[in-house]
């Protein structure tokens, strides 16, 4: 997993490209740390560069989410695709968080 972070207008947008698993646990807690700095109202997540996602790299989004809950911060997976769009739907991500094309 790969990422690049931008932070304008009190939105934070996370592109995150690669493969998404067990194996990027570290780096997303790096992540989630420094959009925690952040002090955004709206986090989204775009995930359109993704190929591939594991339950474990699901279980990060949840951590995302969870934490966005600490600070009243909604958040948004957009872009998901193929594999990774499939998992979502499986997993009723739909229910959880606001999902964008």
């Amino acid at each position: 997993m790969n990422y690049k972070t931008e932070f304008a207008d009190g939105i934070t947008t996370v592109e995150v490209t690669g493969r998404f698993t067990f194996g990027d646990h570290s780096s997303f807690r790096k992540l989630i740390e420094e959009v925690r700095g952040h002090e955004s109202s709206n986090l989204v997540l775009n995930i359109a560069g993704v190929d591939f996602i594991d339950s474990a790299g699901l279980g990060m989004l949840l951590l995302a989410r969870d934490e966005g809950e600490k600070t009243n911060t909604t958040v948004t997976l957009r872009g998901a695709q193929g594999q990774v769009r499939r998992m979502l739907e499986v997993a009723r991500f739909d229910t959880l968080f606001r999902l964008e094309d």
